[in-house]
């Protein structure tokens, strides 16, 4: 599964390049977790133009607009028994780490 899930998210990732939707700007796929059945997908995300605690709503929407388009790009890219359908979910790493360097900061 985790070689799945590599590959998911480098073709995700690929194809977001190629959609040059100028609302999705320094959009990062960071990870991707598909069932073992593959019904499912969840695709992280970190969008490098948005401050860590960001509501992330509109780049949400955006995503959710190109769902189509990203699932037939993995449809057509790998040969799975199914298509996951996928869902977007920002990074809470991203926040994590912007914590942990704010924490330092205050004690340095």
């Amino acid at each position: 599964m985790e070689r799945v899930n590599q590959a998911l998210c480098e073709v995700i990732a690929d194809e977001l390049a190629l959609i040059g939707d100028e609302r999705l700007p320094l959009m990062t796929v960071t990870g991707v977790k598909a069932d073992p059945d593959l019904r499912r997908a969840v695709v992280w995300f970190v969008s490098l133009a948005a401050t860590p605690d960001a509501d992330h709503s509109a780049e949400l929407e955006v995503l959710a607009e190109h769902r189509s388009r990203l699932q037939g790009a993995v449809a057509r890219q790998m040969r799975l028994r199914r298509t996951p359908e996928l869902s977007f979910v920002p990074d809470p790493a991203r926040a994590a780490a912007t914590r942990v360097e704010q924490i330092l900061r205050d004690l340095g």
